[in-house]
């Protein structure tokens, strides 16, 4: 009987998901364009950006974003973003880790059952294939500390893991979202702050090497302490990498937010995301060139420098 209680919730929280309760309009509205004055960067001939695709799960367009299809296979990209700079190396998010099977017992029933997860070669793995020790990463930058974004941690021991106080706080009292992490015991955090003043539209940023090639921004919603990173790189590329802003690009391209559903399990604060993901949109027509890099969008992460590669 309790299974047959939970087939029939699945099928009505999927039905009211995917139609994001259909009464309300599936874009967000968005307002005027504003012009936007690019600050200055200087990225180091030295500098580079390569993904290192680590996992994924194969789910729909339709828990993605509102009006996405079932009907719409997608490969939901877990992995990391590695920038060497001449003055450090970041690794953002980890992909999965050595111990995912075990790791994906522990979350949601809901996830479990509606998802499937394929494993890759870890981050681990793949920096050691390019002989790049452990020892030259300069810091794990966690867009956020939900399971999926720092499973691999436990392959990288030792490196630094950079968090902003908002997210340390949300790690400490996250309640589910955040035991994963918190069951790795004590981690080598390194905090630090936005003290470098207003980018693109955000009130506070740290530029992290002090030439504009890495810029931090605080981005709450998804999260206390969620972020988003502007990489700017030597061929005049800039990336913004939104972490779960938007688990896919058609998120801030609509723009629309994620379903009821999946913004019930995963959002801190829904109003949040919505803001930040209008804001995006809003830059992204401004800067035409700028790629939009959610973490979770494997077809945008197909397209970028390979490790490796």
């Amino acid at each position: 009987m309790k299974q047959v209680f939970r087939l029939v919730l699945v099928v009505v929280l999927l039905g009211l998901g995917a139609l994001g309760w259909s009464f309300t309009p599936a874009r967000l509205e968005v307002g005027d364009i504003p012009k936007v004055l690019l600050p200055e960067s200087h990225p180091p001939a030295g500098m580079s950006l390569h993904a290192i695709e680590a996992g994924y799960m194969v789910s729909n367009a339709a828990f993605a974003y509102r009006g996405g299809s079932f009907l719409d296979s997608r490969r939901f990209g877990m992995g990391g973003i590695l920038v060497q700079h001449p003055k450090g190396t970041l690794l953002f998010d980890t992909g999965f880790g050595s111990t995912v099977d075990q790791q994906f017992k522990t979350i949601p029933w809901l996830m479990q059952v509606t998802t499937h997860y394929v494993k890759e070669p870890t981050v681990a793995a793949q920096l050691a294939a390019a002989h790049i020790p452990l020892s030259s990463i300069t810091g794990v930058v966690l867009t956020h500390a939900h399971w999926d974004h720092v499973s691999g941690l436990v392959d990288l021991p030792g490196v630094p893991v950079w968090i902003n106080r908002a997210e340390q706080d949300f790690i400490r009292n996250g309640g589910d979202a955040t035991a994963l992490i918190r069951s790795m015991g004590a981690l080598p955090y390194k905090l630090y702050a936005f003290t470098s003043g207003p980018y693109l539209g955000f009130t506070r940023s740290l530029d992290v090497f002090g030439d504009g090639s890495v810029v931090l921004v605080p981005a709450p919603g998804h999260t206390p302490g969620s972020i988003i990173a502007f990489v700017n790189t030597p061929d005049g590329k800039r990336y913004a990498l939104v972490g779960d802003l938007v688990w896919q690009t058609e998120g801030i391209a609509i723009p629309a937010e994620r379903p009821w559903i999946s913004r019930m399990l995963v959002d801190w604060d829904s109003e949040d995301v919505r803001d930040l993901i209008v804001q995006m949109h809003k830059l992204q027509a401004a800067i035409p060139g700028l790629i939009i890099v959610p973490a979770h969008d494997r077809r945008v992460w197909e397209r970028l420098p390979q490790l490796g590669s």
